[in-house]
């Protein structure tokens, strides 16, 4: 159900991790367990021995049983690169990426590797690595998204954190980028987000933030893979585990509001704006209404009602249709919807047409470009963006770089380039200017801000963008094989390139969170995309599909 707040006070906000007993129950405390305890004497033992020798966590018998025998350490840690200090090898020579997909790793709650037990070992391996690293006991910030299963899984990782000899600080509820926010502002070594972004609520996943925003670091993630790697598989569990939770320090989230409305958002007034928010019941909702409050906005808002089982149903970017109708229903000037852990939101114009990424990209440049602080002049972007931003851009002086899909890839060509201007069509969003991690809070705001300085409607300031038509089909399939090894789907893409005669493009790709395979398809007018696609989608089906595409 619709609701609007009224006059929220952001210094009255107290957010927790919705609670699973009841829904009608829509949060509990985290009782007054807290992990941030001094370092045990053998952890201790390692910080001192570690000085003058080489650092491994052989000097903490915990920690060594984190490692299987075969992890090998390379040298004395002042030798070592910060982000290369560890070198794992496997005798077989096989990917260590078994469990990190695209972003982090994600999967059942319940079932390997989101059991209590191996949550633990990364907890402890994480605190290992950055041992390693800093030299101390490191320190670090965690929070989540709504899911029931997020306590556990947060208090299970706190738990192999403490066990080595790190600290754990918790914000509870929070956008994925908020925890970025956190890490860098505050000075933690890491931050850790408990999320699975738009996936349902039974799936659950982590993913790690360094002190500068990034998410990528290889090193930690290959550690994780070897100490997982070691571990016998438990069998799933749809049973949540009795673990102690967390105590959360509510001055986090005051933190990142106040970031948000008082530099992000500085000077901007929002009082002319009447707004329709659909915050997936997740991330967003203790957070996006009392923001764009504090503004002046007046706001209409549907999804805000976390129960733990119902984050992205029926709701959020990924049913962004929803949002359409409501914002109708309100008499909204604009609709605003965001995924489950809020890194990204998507847009509804004043006459209930979605406005995607690649839209919020191409207006946010144009705006960028005519105040002189789009340098370099150029726009990163995945292999998904339709041609059509690819196009309009370069006809005004823009140059537009294709990476792979995944916000992280993004992020390393903005960084190789120096752009301050990147994203997805999904809406996941960076300006590069006010963090590295793309937030949909920030991505709401800065739209906003150029539309008020401009007096400009969403549907004006993306008028110029003309799409080729494309279409996507999700195909699920039981096994993630190279495409080039199919026979016969290699001879159908040959057959649709030949149709396409060099006016589309035609993309395959695995999905990096999920067993599913995507075909994109885009071309000019006149051309079947629909039928193409499913010509392909058909060929994977046989190959490799559990069902119909």
């Amino acid at each position: 159900m619709a609701t609007t707040c009224r006059g929220a006070s952001a210094a009255a906000v107290r957010i927790t991790w919705p609670s699973s007993e009841s829904p009608a129950t829509s949060c509990k405390t985290f009782g007054r367990r807290d992990f941030r305890r001094a370092p045990s004497p053998a952890a201790k033992m390692a910080m001192v021995t570690g000085m003058d020798k080489a650092m491994t966590p052989r000097h903490n018998s915990r920690l060594a049983r984190t490692f299987p025998p075969n992890y090998k350490f390379l040298g004395k840690a002042d030798a070592i690169p910060a982000r290369n200090r560890m070198a794992p090898t496997r005798p077989d020579g096989k990917d260590m990426r078994r469990f990190f997909g695209t972003d982090g790793i994600r999967g059942r709650a319940g079932a390997f590797p989101l059991q209590p037990e191996a949550l633990s070992v990364i907890g402890a391996t994480l605190t290992s690595v950055f041992f390693l690293r800093a030299r101390r006991a490191p320190r670090f910030v965690i929070g989540g998204d709504t899911r029931e299963s997020s306590p556990w899984i947060a208090a299970a990782l706190a738990q192999g954190i403490a066990q080595a000899g790190g600290t754990v600080s918790c914000a509870g509820v929070i956008p994925t980028p908020g925890v970025a926010y956190l890490t860098r502002a505050e000075g933690f070594d890491a931050g850790i987000v408990v999320s699975a972004s738009h996936n349902p609520y039974h799936d659950n996943g982590i993913k790690f933030f360094l002190a500068s925003g990034e998410k990528r670091d290889d090193d930690l993630e290959t550690a994780i893979e070897v100490a997982l790697d070691a571990l016998p598989p438990a069998p799933p569990t749809a049973d949540a585990p009795d673990a102690p939770p967390l105590w959360e320090d509510p001055t986090h989230a005051l933190s990142y509001l106040e970031f948000l409305t008082q530099r992000i958002a500085a000077d901007l007034d929002l009082s002319r704006w009447r707004l329709a928010l659909d915050c997936a019941n997740g991330a967003a909702a203790p957070y996006a209404n009392i923001m764009l409050q504090a503004l002046g906005a007046q706001t209409c808002v549907t999804g805000a009602t976390p129960t733990g089982r119902n984050i992205n149903d029926q709701r959020g970017t990924t049913h962004i249709r929803h949002l359409a109708e409501f914002a109708r229903a309100t008499d909204a000037q604009l609709g605003i919807a965001f995924d489950g852990d809020a890194d990204r939101c998507l847009f509804v114009d004043e006459q209930g047409e979605v406005v995607d990424g690649d839209a919020i990209l191409y207006a946010m440049a144009l705006d960028a470009d005519a105040r002189s602080e789009l340098s370099p002049r150029c726009v990163v972007t995945t292999v998904m963006s339709n041609m059509g931003l690819e196009v309009a851009l370069r006809e005004r002086g823009i140059e537009l770089i294709r990476t792979p899909v995944g916000d992280r890839a993004v992020l390393a060509a903005m960084l190789e380039r120096g752009a301050l201007l990147g994203g997805e069509q999904s809406g996941h969003i960076i300006f590069a200017r006010q963090s590295l991690a793309g937030d949909g809070l920030i991505t709401a705001l800065n739209v906003l801000r150029m539309l008020t300085e401009r007096n400009l409607s969403l549907r004006e300031a993306v008028r110029g963008l003309a799409r080729f038509p494309q279409t996507l089909i999700n195909v699920p399939v039981r096994e993630k094989r190279p495409f080039e090894t199919l026979p016969g789907l290699a001879a159908t893409v040959r057959d649709v390139e030949a149709q396409l005669a060099g006016r589309g493009r035609l993309l395959l790709r695995y999905s990096g969170t999920e067993n599913l395979a995507r075909v994109m398809l885009e071309a000019a007018n006149g051309i079947d995309i629909g039928a193409l696609a499913a010509q392909v989608a058909a060929a994977i089906a046989r190959d490799l599909g559990n069902g119909r595409p």
